[in-house]
């Protein structure tokens, strides 16, 4: 195909004329969506706990910390807290997840298969990130004894009043030793205030580790994404799509012809002229639910074919019948029987093929051999193996058929197959669909009698 088939207005045509079949799809798209909420992601829930972080924190800091409230030290002791017995350790850690947001906040999620549960989960996913990182800072051990700068500062006073009692038991200056002890007391006091200096000033830095849970987490009132409606929307989405780029592939790789002069040129003869059939809904049969099914899906019309025009009238349509005879007549004046062959299916050209049959033997005033038309027959060939009826009385064949149905190839083996039948293609009539208009009175017999004039098969009897 051209590049047409990419184009906007191809896309359009697409949605009008196939607009059944992608509804059908559409639905069926649904349908997969829904299925796949059922078997494969079945509805989950999300429930979100805060934990504020106190004092200046860098990004990188907080990035840090939301890992830690994610890890498995977390995890596994808020798995054993829970005690559920249908998820452990390794499942939890693929349903809870940490984020930091603005105003030095950790957000912790839990998704579980009940908005009870995700919230029970975020909740304590929360308290345990607390509790451990206040282990990690020195504010308690699993044990429960207490090792933070407070007991720090316990010890710290315990010792200085030690050495205040060694100091008084000692020697008051009387002898060397005691001189010597009482100084070493004193440089040991000294050492433990300034070591209290520098714990007061590590205790602001200390302090940011004090982190806080905003409260219990809201209950989650809808499902966690993907929810059933997003997979179902997602599912008629993807088919839709699908079908419209279906349709645009098949189009670019179709290979039939469009154009009079290829389908002359498949053929190897002549063209010699174009008809018109009236689309009047019955060019498509409708044998068997299949058929029926097809013909209501649109399947059975060409989308990427021009829309169909609105010809003349029925006078103006017979005039191009009447040309196509007088075209035969010129070309072959001293035949009498022609053999008209149809490609299997091509209900166009067969309906073309009954009128030319009309326009040459039946005329109100004039018999049609004082015309000087010849006799047609007409025969409907299979395109997958074309076989057409050996040369008997006819003189030649002729070939009806309507454009953008059949490949090079299919043509080709039409017209071997008249060869193989001995018979002369003398040129090639291309059926197009009209709209018929509002036709003026003519002398045109009805068209029931323009049909049973048409011979349909291979058949063998005389001409029409």
């Amino acid at each position: 195909m051209s590049d047409e088939s990419i184009r906007l207005a191809t896309v359009g045509r697409i949605l009008r004329r196939r607009w059944r079949l992608l509804a059908v799809l559409t639905l069926v798209g649904a349908l997969a969506g829904y299925g796949a909420s059922v078997v494969l992601f079945p509805p989950r829930y999300t429930a979100s706990a805060s934990v504020l972080l106190p004092g200046q924190w860098e990004e990188r800091e907080l990035l840090t910390q939301a890992q830690v409230a994610t890890s498995s030290s977390v995890v596994d002791r808020a798995a054993a807290e829970l005690g559920w017995k249908d998820v452990d350790a390794t499942e939890l850690k693929d349903k809870v997840g940490a984020k930091a947001t603005d105003g030095n906040i950790i957000k912790i999620s839990g998704t579980a298969e009940s908005p009870e549960r995700a919230q029970q989960l975020s909740d304590r996913m929360a308290q345990e990130f607390v509790a451990f990182s206040a282990r990690l800072t020195g504010g308690g051990t699993d044990d429960g004894t207490e090792t933070g700068p407070e007991a720090l500062r316990k010890k710290v006073e315990a010792t200085n009043r030690r050495i205040s009692e060694l100091a008084d038991s000692a020697d008051p200056g009387r002898t060397v030793e005691g001189v010597q002890a009482r100084t070493s007391l004193e440089k040991l006091r000294a050492s433990l205030e300034e070591a209290m200096k520098k714990l007061d000033q590590a205790e602001t830095v200390s302090s940011k580790a004090g982190m806080v849970v905003m409260g219990k987490s809201p209950k989650p009132t809808g499902e966690a994404p993907p929810t059933r409606t997003q997979l179902m929307a997602g599912g008629a989405l993807l088919f839709l799509v699908s079908a419209v780029i279906g349709h645009l592939a098949a189009a670019r790789a179709n290979r039939r012809l469009r154009t009079e002069p290829e389908i002359a040129a498949a053929l190897r003869s002549e063209l010699l002229g174009t008809v018109d059939v009236p689309d009047d809904g019955r060019t498509h049969r409708s044998d068997g639910p299949r058929a029926m099914l097809r013909h209501f899906l649109a399947l059975d019309t060409r989308w990427d074919t021009p829309a169909p025009q609105r010809s003349a009238d029925e006078a103006g349509r017979r005039i191009r019948y009447r040309r196509v005879c007088a075209r035969l007549r010129n070309k072959m004046p001293g035949a009498r029987r022609l053999l008209v062959v149809v490609p299997e299916g091509d209900e166009i050209a067969h309906r073309a093929a009954g009128q030319l049959v009309a326009e040459s033997a039946s005329d109100p005033s004039v018999n049609a051999a004082n015309r000087g038309y010849p006799a047609l027959r007409v025969v409907e060939v299979p395109v997958s193996r074309p076989v057409v009826p050996d040369s008997g009385a006819e003189s030649g064949a002729l070939v009806v058929l309507s454009a953008g149905n059949w490949t090079a190839a299919e043509l080709a083996g039409i017209a071997e197959a008249c060869a193989d039948g001995r018979h002369e293609l003398v040129g090639v009539v291309v059926a197009g669909a009209v709209r018929a208009g509002q036709d003026r009175p003519a002398d045109q017999p009805p068209e029931k009698a323009t049909l049973a004039l048409a011979v349909r098969g291979n058949a063998t009897g005389g001409p029409a």
